[in-house]
């Protein structure tokens, strides 16, 4: 077994009963991005943090952004499947992330309902949980893996 195969595996099973294929741990996604050119992280925060916040710092041809709510205002964005499908296919590997890892649950459900049998959600997402201090980035996801980034 590949170590691709043996991380989706492991990510299968991490979420066996979820409306998605799996999740996978930051490290995990970062993994996967480096071992097969053709899986994606779909990024799923608004325009807005991810210029204001940070951005993972993948080649460009991996990291694709559709909003799952609009800025401003939260709003459901009511184009996030035709977005996807103009920046994704159906057979390839996608990896959501988000703030936290919620938002990127609920894509990767509602990619899974349109057919992307591959979604997998990004455990802790970008900046983690926040701290006692209420900051982020210092309890878990990306960035507190230590993980590549660019931004703020």
């Amino acid at each position: 077994m590949s170590k691709t195969e043996s991380i989706l595996d492991a990510a299968r099973q991490r979420a066996n009963g979820q409306p998605y294929a799996g999740a996978v741990t930051p490290q995990e996604a970062f993994e996967l991005l480096q071992g097969d050119p053709k899986v994606k992280i779909v990024d799923v925060r608004t325009n807005a943090e991810r210029d204001w916040v940070g951005r993972v710092a993948v080649p460009p041809a991996q990291h694709v952004a559709v909003e799952w709510a609009t800025w401003p205002g939260g709003q459901p964005n009511p184009a996030f499947g035709a977005q996807l499908e103009s920046v994704a296919g159906k057979d390839e590997v996608l990896l959501f992330l988000c703030r936290s890892g919620v938002r990127s649950r609920h894509s990767a459900r509602v990619a899974t309902e349109l057919g992307y049998a591959n979604s997998f959600d990004i455990l802790e997402g970008f900046e983690g949980d926040r701290d006692q201090e209420g900051h982020r980035k210092t309890v878990g996801g990306w960035c507190k893996a230590g993980l590549p980034w660019v931004g703020a």
